[in-house]
Formats: C-alpha cells, sequence, structure tokens
C-alpha cells in the first residue's frame, strides 16, 4: 500500500500492530486454551475420519494456493473447522455486475458440505461457550484490528463485487467494525438482572444462555455489514455460526472469514459454506441448526418460516428481516430543499436496492407541483455509471433477474396509460454485453391513490429505481396511503412541526422512523433495533438487540438459608 494510502486512513501504527499480532501469532488471548480446543477439535477429526469416506475422487481446479490472490479464475473454498477445505464438486462465479469481470469460482455446497460444517461447529460449541464472555469480545476485538487494516482494500471489493458506489462500499465496512466494536463494549455490560426476593434468605435473578448453532443467511447489497450485525453478536453470547453469504458476493464473506482465520478464532466457532440457493435451504432444513437468522426477500423468509414451522415445531423460530415498501410523507409545511435531497436519496441511493429504499413519496397536495417539478429536474442529473467514481451515485444492477423485474414493474406502470399515471421521467437503462446492466431514475405520478387496487409495482418491493410521488390531501390522508401496503419496514417525515411527525410516528406502521431524514441510514442497524412489522419481519433485532434471539432467559434462585422457605405463603410442610 503507498504512503499516500496509508496517511488517507490512518493506519501506519495499525499496520504495526497488525505485523506484531502476526508474529505472536494471535496467542495474546489464547493462552492454554488453543491447546485445549486443538485436543477437542483433534479429537472430532479422528471420530469424522473413522465415519467419513472421501466423497470425491478428483477436484475441478487444482487448489494448490492456500491464499490465492482474487482476481482471476481462482476456485475458493469453504471454511470448516478451521481449515479451507479442498473437496468441492460442482461451482459457480462471481462476476463484477459493473463490467462481467471473473472475480472467483466458489463451491456449490451441498448436503455434505453443510452437514460437515454443521456438525464441526457442534462439536466447537461446548467449549466455546464455557470460556468468558470478554475473553469471546477479545477475539472479536483482535477481528475488528484486522477489518481496520483491511478497509481500504475491502471497501474495493465490496463495490466490485456487488455495484454500489466506493463511498457506499466504504460506509459498509465501517459499518461492521462500528457493529463489532459496540459488541465489544456489549461485553462487560450485564448479562442479567438480579431481582429482590420475598424471602430473605433467596436470591433471584435471570441470566443469559446461549443458543447454539447460528444458521447465518445474509444478502448481497451489504456483503460486510449485514454478516457482521449477525456473526459478531451471536459470537459474543457463545453461540457457534455455519455463514451462508449471498451467491452474488461469495468473495467478500471469503475476505471476511480470513480475517476471522487471523484473528485466532478457534477451529470451529465459525464456519463458511458458498453456494446458491440450494446450499441455503440444506442450512435450513438441516436438523443441527439451533435458529436460523436470515435477512432477504419476504418470499424467501415466508418459506423458511413455513420449512422450519413443518420440519422442526418445537425449534426457536427463525429470525427474519424481509423488505419493505417504504415511503417518504412530504408535509405542507416540509424545508422543500430538505424533502427533495431526502426523497432522492430514499429512492436512489444504491440504486434503490436497499430493503429500506422508498417506492413512494407521499406529498401533501398544496405542494405537488412544485415537488414533483424540483424532484424530477433533479433525478435527471444523477450520475449513473462507473461504481469506482467517487462522483457516481447509481451504479449497475446486480443482475439480469433483479434488472428484468424492475423492467416488468416499469412497463406496468407504462402500460396503465394516462388515465391515473403520468411518467415524470425515465431514463432508459444501458445494456452493456454480457449481462451488465446500468438503469437510470423511473419517476411518475398518481392522479388519484385508490385504495387497496394499485398496481403491483405500488405493492410489491421493486429493488430498484422506480418511484411513484403519491398526492394526498391532508396528514390523515397521508398515513392511509403509507398503511395501505403489506409491508411496515421504513417511514420518513419531511415537517418543521414535531407534532405532525409525532401523529405520523403513532399511526404509521413501521419498525424504523426518521424526521427530516431520508428512510434509509445507518444509526438504527447498530444502537437501535432494526426491523418491522407485517411483511416486512419478525421485529428483526441488530447489535445488542439481537441478543435476545441468540440467547434464552434462564431464571435462578438461590436459597442462603438453612432451611426451605416458599414465597406467596406456600406451605413447606410435608
Amino acid at each position: 500500500m503507498n504512503k499516500e494510502m496509508e496517511d488517507r486512513f490512518g493506519i501506519q501504527a495499525e499496520f504495526k500492530y497488525l505485523a506484531d499480532i502476526q508474529e505472536r501469532g494471535i496467542k495474546m488471548t489464547l493462552g492454554r486454551e488453543e491447546e485445549m480446543i486443538d485436543n477437542i477439535m483433534d479429537t472430532a477429526e479422528d471420530e469424522d475420519t473413522e465415519k467419513e469416506a472421501p466423497r470425491h475422487s478428483g477436484r475441478k481446479y487444482p487448489l494448490d494456493v492456500l491464499e490465492p490472490e482474487w482476481k482471476g479464475k481462482i476456485l475458493y473454498q469453504n471454511y470448516i473447522n478451521g481449515k479451507w477445505n479442498e473437496e468441492i464438486s460442482e461451482t459457480f462465479e462471481s462476476k463484477n455486475p459493473a463490467t462481467n469481470e471473473l472475480l472467483g469460482v466458489f463451491p456449490k455446497s451441498d448436503s455434505y458440505d453443510v452437514d460437515l460444517a454443521v456438525q464441526t461447529a457442534k462439536k466447537a460449541y461446548p467449549y466455546w461457550r464455557r470460556i468468558s464472555r470478554i475473553k469471546r469480545a477479545e477475539y472479536l476485538n483482535n477481528l475488528c484490528q484486522f477489518i481496520k487494516i483491511a478497509k481500504p482494500e475491502l471497501e474495493i471489493l465490496v463495490t466490485q463485487e456487488c455495484g454500489k458506489p466506493i463511498n457506499e462500499g466504504s460506509a459498509d465496512v465501517v459499518e461492521s467494525i462500528h457493529m463489532i466494536q459496540y459488541v465489544c463494549g456489549e461485553a462487560g455490560m450485564p448479562c442479567g438482572t438480579v431481582l429482590a426476593s420475598e424471602i430473605s434468605e433467596k436470591e433471584a435473578f435471570m441470566k443469559r444462555k446461549s443458543i447454539g448453532v447460528m444458521g447465518v443467511i445474509t444478502p448481497w447489497n451489504f456483503p460486510a455489514a449485514i454478516p457482521l450485525w449477525l456473526i459478531a453478536p451471536s459470537l459474543l453470547e457463545g453461540n457457534t455460526v455455519v455463514f451462508k453469504p449471498s451467491e452474488e458476493t461469495p468473495l467478500v464473506a471469503r475476505e471476511l472469514i480470513k480475517l476471522f482465520e487471523k484473528a485466532g478464532f478457534p477451529p470451529g466457532v465459525i464456519n463458511l459454506v458458498q453456494g446458491e440457493k440450494e446450499t441455503g435451504a440444506e442450512l435450513v432444513k438441516h436438523a443441527g441448526i439451533d435458529r436460523i437468522l436470515f435477512t432477504g426477500s419476504a418470499k424467501t423468509a415466508e418459506w423458511i418460516v413455513k420449512t422450519q414451522a413443518e420440519l422442526y415445531p418445537h425449534r426457536l423460530p427463525p429470525i427474519c428481516e424481509k423488505g419493505g415498501k417504504n415511503a417518504l410523507i412530504v408535509l405542507d409545511d416540509a424545508d422543500m430543499e430538505m424533502a427533495i435531497d431526502s426523497a432522492l436519496l430514499s429512492a436512489f441511493k444504491t440504486s434503490g436496492q436497499r430493503c429500506v429504499s422508498a417506492g413512494r413519496i407521499i406529498v401533501d397536495k398544496k405542494i405537488i407541483d412544485e415537488f414533483s417539478e424540483r424532484f424530477t429536474e433533479k433525478a435527471k442529473k444523477i450520475k449513473v455509471g462507473n461504481p469506482l467514481n467517487p462522483d457516481t451515485l447509481m451504479g449497475p444492477i446486480i443482475n439480469k433477474a433483479a434488472f428484468d423485474k424492475i423492467m416488468k414493474f416499469n412497463n406496468e406502470i407504462m402500460h396503465r396509460g394516462i388515465n391515473n399515471f403520468k411518467i415524470l421521467w425515465w431514463g432508459g437503462w444501458s445494456e452493456i454485453p454480457n449481462n451488465v446492466y446500468f438503469v437510470k431514475p423511473f419517476v411518475y405520478r398518481i392522479k388519484t391513490w385508490w385504495f387497496d387496487c394499485q398496481p403491483n409495482a405500488l405493492k410489491e418491493e421493486v429493488f430498484g429505481p422506480h418511484v411513484a410521488i403519491i398526492p394526498a390531501e391532508d396528514i390523515a390522508d397521508a398515513v392511509k396511503i403509507y398503511n395501505d401496503t403489506d409491508y411496515g419496514l421504513s417511514c420518513a417525515v419531511i415537517t418543521e412541526d414535531y407534532r405532525k411527525f409525532r401523529y405520523c410516528f403513532e399511526e404509521c406502521d413501521a419498525g424504523i422512523y426518521y424526521h427530516n431524514l431520508p428512510t434509509i441510514g445507518a444509526e438504527s442497524r447498530i444502537q437501535l433495533p432494526f426491523g418491522g412489522v407485517k411483511k416486512s419481519g419478525m421485529g428483526m433485532p441488530s447489535a445488542g438487540y439481537l441478543v435476545d434471539a441468540v440467547t434464552h432467559k434462564t431464571a435462578v434462585t438461590i436459597n442462603y438459608g438453612r432451611e426451605i422457605k416458599m414465597a406467596q405463603g406456600l406451605s413447606e410442610k410435608i
């Protein structure tokens, strides 16, 4: 790395720290425990050797390098039991959505791979849960330092693999760092509650206990941050993890796991299985998973919930965050500049490919003409193109399936005619050969909102730069329009009157609220809960709030007396 990059990120001291850690082999937090875990896992490997015969007689690609360069047609492996697994059959490719450049070839993990990862995580769980919470946080702190050091390269990789602009790639990595820092800070905080007992000789308290093996399934649009939302709290609380990332961003996942490896996590505590939807299905259906943590589409989440309920009715239900049909409400007293900029960011940041992106802008009819004109003029000037260019606001659409979905919804509105829909601007798209798609904003205005009979484009998540401007008679009408959807994730309100915002907060069905801000933003993903109501999720928590999902509360009562005394006047006589 050149001196300019070092100065820019202020990481010279961190490079020295990295070299020092590597020289000592990350043994500063491990001590004798390292030898203990080696013994445990060696025993597990011996048992597996007796039970399992080799599955494949050969490989599609040679695996003669443990840490190959990430560019080029190189086969990358799963990470199971602290090792990069060389046994691979079918594969899939990861390509840069902005250029179609091949980034790597990855295994399509099957039931064998998933079972191996889950069994390994189960064997590591007893050891991992028994070491102290503080010690587990030290491993996470090691990871945090390595992510800081790798940030300049990791943020570029995020941008190259998922296509969002470099500023967003950088923010994605920063959010992952903040997540781990927050979780490490939680390590020394109370993990239970001491309560007064009715009997003076008794003490009562609630203490959280870990659950077991977490199956973590994450989306492509936040390939660094979202995995750490789910993995870091899970590990802090003593659970082990099998991680299945999106098939669109397997390389970012691999780089993250390499940093886990460098941070010295014991074998089996964190495991990576690459693959497509079939791999995720195998993880969901595996009997050894104690809980699924999922972020993705509503359709997939509903399948996960249904499948697990049928197969394992007594298992803890999966935790799912499922997207939204979000809206920005602009009231008649709004600061117009703030309203327009908030709407543009809500609709078009990440090319509209966020679960919190706004596909609807609900505007008071007294100001809708001015808003529509100014919003459209600014939308026309949005820079769409190379995500590595710092001036780009919108990069490519992630793949052809996503492009086809966006075009389907755009065409639905255009084919409705002019009776109730007016196209304000449609910038079209650029289809570069080899499945690269850049799509410009699609903006239209609705004359009248017809409750319960809108087209699918206004009911379903488009996940693209597609936005409707909708008139509202007043604040009460705006709230009714906002709630006229099966989703309830993010709600933003632009108004100079905090009482009006309070009304929207109380009456709109959502899980995340913003006042004089876009529907997107990182504040709620670390210190606050992240999730929605209705079809948007199951109150999906994040960071400290994920503790409720990855632990169970136990009630403990201790008697310090020499005789039995019962509460509520219950007799002790036998």
